[in-house]
């Protein structure tokens, strides 16, 4: 199946920016499912960006690491000290079903699915149950582009202009 067939199949609707804007503010604590400890993982550079530049207490989950950036990685949601805000899912697409019913039992307030990641039924069973759900959009990304530091995540957020830049 392409990508545009996939596209065209979606009809859950995520929040708009303004929400997720609402949700990254309100959000004090942040886990990372799926976190790890190889920094050429996009979840390592997330953990990375959110640990030097918001002010979330962030924790990493993963089942096999015992340590990513000097901080304590817990094995699962349930083993965290609090019940996440934010659930950041780095995870394969049929691990999603598994990865909602630990976020339900933690009580975590919203499943943010990454870059990538689209399951409209996991999101429209997360609705039901009462959580805020994200999909395919990169916590980071957002985080950044909502607090001017977009240049933080690998954009040049200089003069914006449809005309072309002369060059010396």
């Amino acid at each position: 199946m392409s990508a545009d067939t996939t596209a065209r199949q979606r009809t859950w609707t995520g929040p708009t920016a303004p929400e997720r804007l609402a949700l990254l503010r309100s959000a004090e604590s942040i886990a990372i499912v799926g976190a790890s400890d190889k920094p050429s993982r996009a979840s390592y550079f997330v953990a990375t960006y959110l640990l030097s530049s918001s002010r979330y207490r962030v924790y990493f989950v993963n089942p096999t690491a015992k340590e990513i950036l000097g901080r304590p990685v817990y094995a699962s949601l349930a083993d965290l000290p609090e019940a996440p805000d934010i659930v950041d899912v780095f995870r394969r697409h049929e691990d999603l079903p598994a990865v909602l019913a630990e976020t339900k039992a933690a009580g975590a307030g919203t499943l943010w699915l990454q870059l990538g990641s689209w399951h409209e039924e996991v999101a429209r069973q997360a609705e039901a149950s009462g959580l805020s759900v994200v999909m395919d959009r990169c916590v980071k990304i957002e985080h950044a582009r909502f607090h001017g530091g977009l240049n933080l995540a690998g954009f040049n957020t200089g003069v914006i202009s449809s005309k072309r830049q002369l060059t010396a």
